[in-house]
């Protein structure tokens, strides 16, 4: 039987010197890697902070600055501290394993146009050229994580043009054997060679990078490359200092058995047909409840906000919402008991979709019959307006489409009035005064519901010819000028 001898660096004291000065370095080096990491979460950290602290104390004393200003500083600064958790968050889900990316169709050329079209006004706000190009065999759709690949995207470009102060920055993409390569190139101040591997490390913008520049959480191009890499990808950066960067993303994209229905490949309603709905939402944020005006009243909806549950059941009994938007965590009267009590008195006459930012305060509580679903914050516009349709049975008018009309027979003669201001203000061209007279008949005739979804369709996209066409398909004699009997 072969026993095994001892370890040479057991008997040799300079290789057990060795092997212990190895082992030191790696120690050493880990706790510096540790050391600076921490330094940099602190630094990013007491900035934001700062902010917030000053401004605060500048509101306490009273001092001259406007509380706009104040809250603008104070709200960007917050979103900053929420984007670096939410950045560390993910570092520390993907290192140990626990993410999970969804399989799901995605329509990549809307999404693509869509991050372009954002980041195109950024540039042009900078003085700087926006280039984009799609290749005419880019599928329309694919199978991917949508919400981590516009992520990976938004953070390549948001690099591009924040380190480019002249000349342009170019997104074009190539799609082969269902591999498709983003490749997000700019005219900026470049990275230096010994930089290359630095700028993926978290806090680290890569030496002199940085310099002059606005600094951003200091966490994207780590984020990025993780990302990309558990999405089976990879990213790549060829650079040269004072001659611009080109980050090279590669992902495995491709296409899927089946097509969805068309209208998800449509982006997000402008209205919605028939009768208005009333929605109530209620939440303690005031953000929240700003952005809820923002996403529901230009689509045609009555909203109502309330800023605590009591206040939001009185709501409900004097307005009789359609649906409420109801988040799970405030102060008091908690959401679950105000859906448990809307459920009692009003069944099921109302939608209750539960709003959080976390996903765990919903587990175990699904099947519980006191709400419809949820929706997670931050809000997908496109999966909440996928719900809103689904709970009230909406069919949703797109920019762009203007369906056909149901004839003016169908209209009672309370219209017909309603119907010859529009056609007067249309020839005149009061963009105003349309909107306004759209509102009276929506709220006159609710059974103009159709022809006021259609016509605020042709009016926001300011598409005068098709409203007087509608117009003269229902009223002939009003839209030419003529008087009503």
């Amino acid at each position: 039987m072969n026993v095994p001898g001892p370890h040479p660096a057991d008997t040799d004291p300079a290789a057990r010197i060795a092997a212990l000065e190895q082992a030191r370095a790696v120690a050493e080096a880990a706790n510096q890697a540790k050391t600076q990491f921490l330094m940099g979460l602190s630094h990013e950290i007491r900035t934001p902070l700062n902010a917030i602290h000053g401004y605060a104390q500048l509101l306490e004393r009273g001092a001259a600055i406007t509380p706009t200003e104040a809250g603008r500083i104070i709200r960007r600064s917050s979103e900053h501290l929420a984007d670096l958790v939410e950045g560390l968050l993910d570092i520390s889900r993907i290192e140990s394993g626990v993410m999970k990316l969804n399989r799901e169709t995605v329509a990549l050329r809307a999404l693509v146009e869509q991050v372009a079209a954002m980041f195109r006004i950024e540039a042009q706000n900078k003085g700087l050229e926006f280039v984009f190009s799609l290749p005419p065999n880019l599928p329309t759709w694919v199978l991917a994580d949508e919400r981590r690949l516009r992520q990976v995207l938004i953070n390549l470009l948001s690099n591009a043009i924040k380190y480019t102060e002249t000349g342009s920055v170019t997104l074009s993409v190539r799609y082969r054997s269902m591999v498709a390569e983003f490749d997000v190139a700019d005219t900026g101040i470049g990275i230096a060679p010994e930089d290359m591997e630095r700028i993926f490390q978290p806090f680290d913008r890569g030496g002199g990078r940085a310099s002059g520049v606005a600094p951003g959480i200091g966490l994207g191009l780590s984020l990025s490359r993780m990302l990309a890499q558990i999405m089976g990808g990879e990213i790549g950066v060829k650079s040269e200092p004072g001659a611009g960067s080109r980050f090279l993303l590669r992902l495995l994209l491709p296409q899927p058995n089946a097509v969805p229905p068309d209208d998800q490949a449509r982006g997000l309603p402008i209205a919605y047909e028939g009768r208005r709905r009333t929605i109530l939402a209620i939440d303690d944020d005031p953000g929240q409840l700003a952005l809820w005006q923002e996403l529901l009243r230009p689509i045609g909806f009555n909203l109502f906000v309330a800023g605590s549950g009591g206040a939001g059941l009185s709501l409900a009994e004097l307005g009789r919402p359609d649906l409420v938007l109801l988040d799970v965590s405030m102060p008091g009267l908690g959401g679950w008991e105000v859906a448990r009590r809307l459920r009692e008195r009003f069944g099921r006459e109302i939608g209750i979709l539960m709003v959080s930012g976390n996903a765990s305060e919903l587990v175990g509580v699904v099947g519980t019959g006191d709400h419809d679903g949820f929706v997670l914050k931050p809000v997908d516009q496109q999966l909440l307006f996928g719900m809103l349709g689904r709970q009230l049975g909406l069919i949703w008018v797109y920019e762009g489409s203007v369906p056909d009309v149901a004839p003016v027979a169908a209209l009672p003669d309370a219209a017909r009035a309603h119907l010859a201001e529009l056609a007067r203000l249309a020839r005149t061209g009061h963009v105003r005064g349309l909107s306004a007279a759209l509102v009276a008949l929506a709220e006159a005739v609710p059974a103009a519901g159709p022809l006021v979804a259609r016509l605020t369709a042709a009016l926001d996209a300011f598409d005068l010819a098709a409203f007087q066409k509608l117009l003269a398909e229902q009223q002939p004699e009003v839209a030419n000028g003529e008087k009503t009997p």
